[in-house]
């Protein structure tokens, strides 16, 4: 059930997200009518994809901000099978792809059980990022035209770029009336769309600005009616376009060939392009949201089958999730499901009470707002923001956004997927790193003695693999506490960076601690937060440290302290091996180090020895330097007696008077005395009353850590404040001495 502050939130955003559906419904309404006549479809039949669409997938849809209807990309497959399920009789051969659209959404709902949404994690990020620039460019190139009054231009997006200056100039010298003035009211509205975020005056902004355009479009022609006394100097055919009667036409499905192979052929071809397109669109909007939200898209992909069935039963194109109308709901800030509901209904309202307004916008108006969406959606600065993660990631965008320019758009994500993967092997070096493990499980999750979730990624990270660890991430709750370790894993790609971004602000949003280590093992090329990482790449770029999140955290704690930081250690610290714990293990290196004139925390990275296959084993420790000597000992947890052997041949010591020390603790030395004497009672209650720790003492010295792996930020603070509190106690004893 809902709480208060759910409800709370869904009413204070109940306004934008019903003026978002407002202003896509507005393009959804002459789409609709056109992606069916396109189709050689009733022109109902769009809208009644659209409306079906808009209404169930805001009950059942698994997404928050997609709208749903018609897609272009079923216009192609649609149209053939219209065509050759009819043999020449349109008619009868739409009523066969409305049988083969009802069968096509039983399949999505099948597909949706069997879980297959999670085809869209197989998608790059920079991948995705190409293909909206590309559908930002097709809009563009395809609106700008119709936004300067000549809506009869057809041909390839390239066709369309290249008559832009012969769209222009026709403009400025037409004797053409209604030409020039469907042009000057979409230049006025591009120029609204573009300045209204400039305009300050508070109330002004008041109204978004695509009511502007509609105000302007719909106030333009009352004026010259009622004022002017003239008709609309506008033609009809540069007008919305809507019949008087729009349900004479409607239609019904026949399943006479249903076991025909053209119409199973067809079936199939309808059923993998509006799967391919929603999940692309789905994956693409979650990019576009704000709140960096994820869909639930097997959820979706039911909903989605569930619409196709009802629309195609009564008469309607398949229901997909389509990103030009979502990229507009986006932009209008909407926040949740309901602007698709209220699309639709604001659809049903128009169609039945507001046909006679509605004639009056001009196209040219309504193509101006999607002239802006493209242009925001393939903007030269998108260009900049994929070369600052990575010059490379240039060529992966660039593939995208030309082969679906020059094909499709199933192509085109084909080739930024290859692209991509053929990139990860050049930049690591390494064909074996990713064939020999791309199936194998990489992700291991479990939670660990303070309730802390601790998530251990290994081999490699990256689109082809990155679900295992979205499910594992997906099951903690986002108000625990995380760990993930990459410590282990030779790379990460930037698709996984940008996801594991999301999580730290889910997390934060629901006053979780979402913390990321490992990372300053590995190399990138950029400083970017997103910028793949290699563990086989130098961490230092162009003599300047290239710091991680992790570490810049550690810097402000060390400022804390008044420590000092040293990201990459230079200095030798072999005294560390000086402990009996690292009698059986070699140092590799040691990073992170932060030091006082008396203590130092550090991340160490060492292998178990020559004895026991080797494996890199990473920790953060912490040394504290006694002015005075103390006997040499060893405090654990008890009950870990297995992992204490490894190092230590004595038993464990009993504390008279301190049962419960001596039931929680695993103590052992070699002076047992001279330990006991050590060990007074403050000293005992302080351990007692304090997180566990293995503590070890070469008598000059203590050594301490928590566990074998890296640690959080949140447990470096906690690990110093615990040292420099054992410390002073240590002082007290021998002052009071």
């Amino acid at each position: 059930m809902p709480n208060k502050n759910t409800n709370q939130q869904f009413l204070s955003t109940l306004p934008q997200n019903i003026f978002s559906g407002f202003v896509v419904s507005l393009i959804a309404l002459p789409l609709g009518l056109g992606l069916a006549l396109a189709s050689e479809a009733p022109p109902i039949s769009g809208i009644i994809a659209a409306v079906v669409g808009g209404i169930l997938l805001a009950i059942f849809g698994g997404s928050n901000v997609t709208i749903t209807g018609p897609g272009n990309g079923l216009v192609v497959v649609l149209l053939t099978a219209i065509t050759t399920l009819g043999q020449g009789d349109v008619r009868l051969g739409f009523a066969y792809t409305l049988a083969a659209i009802v069968l096509s959404g039983l399949i999505m709902v099948v597909l949706g059980f069997l879980r297959l949404g999670i085809l869209s994690d197989f998608f790059p990020s920079t991948a995705i990022q190409g293909m909206l620039a590309a559908i930002g460019v097709g809009i563009f190139a395809k609106q700008i035209h119709v936004m300067l009054g000549n809506s009869d231009e057809h041909g390839s997006l390239v066709t369309l770029l290249m008559k832009i200056p012969d769209t222009i100039q026709t403009l400025c010298t037409t004797d053409n009336t209604s030409f020039f003035y469907a042009g000057i009211v979409g230049v006025v509205s591009l120029l609204i769309m573009i300045f209204h975020a400039k305009i300050r005056n508070k109330y002004f902004q008041l109204i978004p600005a695509p009511m502007w355009i509609v105000v302007f479009a719909v106030g333009m022609s009352y004026f010259f009616q009622l004022v002017l006394k003239q008709e609309h100097p506008i033609d009809q055919k540069w007008l919305i376009n809507i019949p008087n009667d729009v349900f004479s036409t409607l239609s019904f499905p026949n399943f006479g060939i249903i076991y025909q192979a053209k119409f199973i052929t067809a079936v199939i071809s309808i059923t993998l392009i509006a799967s391919i397109e929603s999940l692309l669109s789905i994956k693409a909007v979650d990019q576009l949201d704000p709140l960096k939200r994820r869909s639930n898209v097997n959820k979706d992909l039911k909903a989605l089958g569930v619409a196709t069935m009802v629309s195609g039963f009564l008469g309607g194109l398949n229901v997909v999730t389509v990103i030009a109308r979502s990229s507009v709901n986006v932009n209008n800030k909407a926040t949740n499901r309901s602007s698709n509901l209220f699309h639709a209904l604001f659809l049903l309202i128009f169609l039945l009470l507001f046909q006679s307004q509605l004639k009056m916008i001009p196209l040219s108006a309504l193509a101006a707002i999607l002239v802006f969406t493209g242009y925001k959606l393939a903007a030269p600065s998108n260009i900049l923001a994929v070369s600052k993660v990575g010059k490379e990631q240039l060529f992966v965008f660039f593939a995208t956004l030309l082969t679906t320019i020059f094909t499709s758009l199933i192509l085109g994500i084909f080739m930024g997927i290859i692209t991509t993967f053929l990139l990860h092997i050049i930049m690591n070096k390494n064909v074996v790193l990713f064939f020999r493990n791309m199936l194998k499980p990489n992700v291991l999750m479990f939670k660990e003695t303070d309730g802390s979730y601790y998530v251990s990624v290994k081999n490699f990270s990256s689109f082809v693999n990155f679900y295992r660890l979205k499910n594992k991430l997906n099951l903690i709750p986002e108000n625990e506490n995380v760990v993930v370790d990459f410590s282990r894993c030779s790379f990460v790609d930037n698709t996984v960076m940008e996801n594991i971004h999301t999580y730290v602000d889910k997390f934060e949003d629901q006053q979780g601690n979402f913390e990321v280590i490992g990372l300053d093992l590995h190399g990138a090329a950029t400083t970017h937060p997103f910028a793949p990482r290699n563990i086989n790449k130098d961490p230092k770029l162009n003599k300047e440290l290239l710091l991680t999140k992790r570490q810049k955290n550690i810097e402000v704690i060390a400022s804390d302290f008044g420590w000092s930081y040293t990201p990459y250690v230079e200095e030798s610290m072999h005294w560390i091996e000086e402990f009996n714990y690292f009698k059986t293990k070699q140092v590799q290196t040691t990073k992170n180090l932060l030091k006082n004139k008396n203590d130092a925390l550090f991340d160490v990275v060492f292998t178990e020895g020559a004895f026991i296959a080797r494996q890199l084993i990473r920790s953060t420790m912490l040394h504290i330097n006694l002015k005075h000597s103390i006997p040499e000992f060893t405090i654990d947890k008890e009950g870990l007696f297995e992992f204490v052997k490894q190092y230590t041949e004595f038993a464990d010591i009993e504390i008279p008077n301190h049962p419960d020390f001596n039931k929680r603790f695993y103590l052992s030395g070699i002076d047992e005395m001279a330990i006991l004497e050590f060990l007074t009672d403050d000293i005992v209650l302080f351990l007692e009353s304090n997180s566990y720790y293995h503590i070890e003492s070469n008598q000059n010295g203590l050594l301490i850590f928590k566990k074998e792996r890296l640690a959080s930020v949140k447990e470096i603070k906690a690990m110093i404040d615990f040292g420099l509190r054992f410390e002073t106690l240590i002082k007290e004893k021998y002052a009071r001495a």
